[in-house]
């Protein structure tokens, strides 16, 4: 799901409210689940939007801070306050729930943040910049702000709302390696685009937790620099290039040599049609494929990018479709 492949309409995408049946067709209910939920989404908005620049920034694990910034296209003054309506959406208009190109396309993300916090979405599409704020439900009225072009969305004290659900959340730790795992995903899907994620919790600027600058060239290079940038130059040194078709579905990325293991199966990514998915079967696949040649108490490094015909899948049969 590269930048060429983005349904976005014309050169200036617009939100529209969704019909009652296909929002009915596509509801997910919460999709914020924990601080890494919230980035998945606004990552994800970032990309669909045509960034190719997206900075995180998080303090606690993403409880007390998320913050999100692109160069993407932005968003019109009149449309802010209808971004965070649910299944008010730019990416469908709900008449083909088949033919998706994007990340997100629901409309749920931004309201379902902003109803378990406090939620500032900033945005630039022209000449102008204006900013909107949710609090407790209550959404402010546009005001000019100072920003680049694109969009900004900092979430403070996730969870405030309905604080008992902080209990579930794990360490701040935790949490941060989980938010560290979805930037790898989405930067292994989209490798002409750059990304950083900055830990503040200790104050000042904080540390960088990752740093990937965008990749040159076609799929396939910027791919495998992407791969070498996050699994490391070992990984590529120590992998098989995968390239095969049948049956109209295609297979492409790196597998690693049975030698190169894992004592866990923490390595092991998967893309459908250029989305970044957990997906038993393909879990059960590739451990039946390195049965014969790896110890049961090993596990492969992968990163495998599965294409299909759009008819054969459907992005809506899990509420994080993954």
């Amino acid at each position: 799901m590269n930048a060429l492949d983005r349904n976005m309409m014309g050169e200036r995408p617009q939100i529209r409210r969704l019909s009652e049946a296909a929002a009915n067709r596509i509801a997910a209910g919460e999709v914020i689940e924990r601080p890494s939920s919230a980035i998945k989404e606004l990552v994800e908005n970032a990309i669909d939007a045509g960034a190719s620049q997206i900075d995180v920034t998080v303090a606690d694990g993403g409880k007390t801070l998320i913050q999100v910034s692109d160069n993407g296209c932005g968003i019109a003054k009149r449309d802010l306050a209808l971004a965070l309506e649910r299944h008010a959406t730019s990416k469908i208009d709900g008449q083909d729930l088949v033919n998706i190109h994007t990340f997100g396309f629901r409309g749920e993300a931004l309201p379902s943040i902003a109803s378990v916090a406090r939620l500032t979405l900033t945005s630039r599409m022209g000449a102008e910049a204006w900013l909107v704020e949710a609090r407790a439900r209550a959404l402010s009225a546009p005001r000019p702000a100072a920003h680049g072009q694109g969009t900004t969305v900092e979430v403070r004290d996730l969870f405030c709302a309905t604080p008992a659900r902080l209990k579930f959340l794990k360490t701040d730790r935790a949490e941060t390696q989980a938010i560290h795992d979805v930037i790898r995903r989405l930067a292994l899907a989209e490798p002409g685009t750059g990304f950083t994620l900055r830990d503040t919790s200790s104050g000042g600027t904080g540390r960088y937790l990752a740093r990937l600058a965008a990749e040159s060239g076609d799929l396939f290079d910027s791919r495998a620099a992407r791969i070498a940038q996050i699994l490391g130059q070992d990984f590529s040194q120590n992998a098989v290039a995968i390239d095969v078709e049948r049956e109209g579905l295609h297979l492409g990325g790196l597998a690693g040599l049975p030698t190169y293991s894992r004592g866990a199966a923490v390595a092991q990514y998967f893309f459908v049609n250029g989305r970044p998915v957990r997906d038993k079967l393909l879990s059960g696949a590739l451990r039946a494929a390195y049965m014969d040649v790896m110890p049961r108490d090993r596990h492969p490094v992968v990163a495998l990018f599965l294409n299909c015909p759009v008819d054969r899948l459907d992005v809506n049969v899990h509420p994080a479709k993954t």
